[in-house]
């Protein structure tokens, strides 16, 4: 990442490549994330998904060049919210959940894509990955792994607005739904404060569901 790259804490070519891999992640996967969520809202009933034209991978309706630039410098950031109409769910708060429910669940996919590839590179072109490139795509693959989960495990925070909250919702009375709403914007800056002092422990949480991955995706290779 840049200020990782700045702060010497990585070389040239390690900042570079993950930087490829945070640019991936921004044009392909963000979009594939919000489209998660609109494709779950529409086939929930809202169809006001598809005139806003969130119901497409196109990014340039998804992204959102803070939140992206936040991913380049930081390792974490965010895309444009989908606008979701709750009226149009037959029950508001459970459909809001299932729906805020497909981000992270995008992202865990395409952690596990980027797992299986990675695999499949050390089971079948081992010699490859030890020359200088085939270095660099593992790096490329680790770190592309690594983000997609932190996003997810960022995400599934249960403080508004992030999709957590939206699932914790489902289990708390409308008088305190209505609260969380009506500080939205507080508790935003909440996160952002917490984040920035490395208070909440999304690395931990990061860690733990990464090497998960690493081991499901490892599983079908370990009989070759």
């Amino acid at each position: 990442m840049l200020l990782y790259l700045l702060s010497g804490r990585l070389d040239f070519m390690t900042a570079v490549v993950d930087i490829l891999a945070s640019l991936v992640v921004i044009f392909l996967v963000m979009p594939f994330h919000e489209w998660a969520h609109a494709f779950t809202a529409y086939k929930l009933g809202d169809t006001s998904v598809k005139y806003r034209k969130r119901l497409t991978l196109n990014p340039l309706e998804h992204i959102d060049p803070i939140g992206a630039l936040m991913i380049i410098l930081i390792g974490f950031g965010w895309a444009k919210p989908v606008p979701i109409d709750d009226r149009n769910f037959k029950n508001p708060k459970v459909g809001m959940g299932i729906t805020a429910l497909a981000g992270p669940l995008a992202n865990f996919v395409a952690a596990l894509v980027g797992g299986l590839v990675l695999n499949a590179l050390i089971t079948f072109a081992t010699g490859f990955c030890y020359t200088q490139i085939g270095t660099y795509i593992l790096i490329f693959l680790a770190y592309y792994i690594q983000l997609n989960v932190t996003l997810a495990v960022f995400n599934l925070i249960p403080i508004p607005p992030l999709d957590g909250s939206k699932i914790l919702f489902m289990f708390l009375p409308d008088k305190w739904v209505y609260t969380f709403y009506k500080y939205e914007n507080v508790f935003f800056a909440l996160i952002l404060i917490l984040v920035w002092f490395d208070i909440l422990p999304i690395g931990y949480l990061s860690g733990l569901m990464g090497g998960f991955i690493n081991w499901l995706t490892a599983l079908p290779f370990s009989f070759f």
